[in-house]
Formats: structure tokens, sequence, C-alpha cells
């Protein structure tokens, strides 16, 4: 307790967070490496957002791209 008297409730981050918007927006994601044979897209055209409060999850067949999408975000 401070000398002035008790604080007034602070909100929760996730509610600050919630009126601005989406915490994470990907807009057409592309990542392509370059090969002895030409370009492999491993990636092309992602998009979403991730709003706060928000569990999202990539799923996908082996090979699809969801570590390559989220090493590309880091």
């Amino acid at each position: 307790m401070s000398p002035a008297g008790p604080r007034p409730a602070r909100p929760r981050a996730v509610r600050e967070a919630t009126s601005v918007g989406a915490m994470l927006q990907v807009r057409d994601l592309a990542t392509h490496f370059a090969t002895r044979t030409g370009t492999a897209k491993a990636v092309d055209g992602v998009s979403f957002d991730v709003h706060a409060g928000e569990i999202v999850g990539l799923v996908g067949e082996s090979g699809s791209g969801k570590s390559v999408t989220g090493y590309s975000i880091l």
C-alpha cells in the first residue's frame, strides 16, 4: 500500500492490447530458398492475425511450411 492510499486496480495487459487490434499481423508472407536447381518456395502468400488472448496453431502435413512460417516470423 502506498502512503497516499490504495491504488486503483490496473486493467490486465490483455484487455489493453485488445482495444488496439491485432498483436501480430502477417500479410502475404513469402520465404523462398535458392537451390542448385532453382528457387524453392517454402512459404508463399500466408496471411493471418493474432489478437490478444488468442491461441494459434499451425496445422498441416509434413513439409507444408509450418516451421518455416514460424521461423520467418521470428
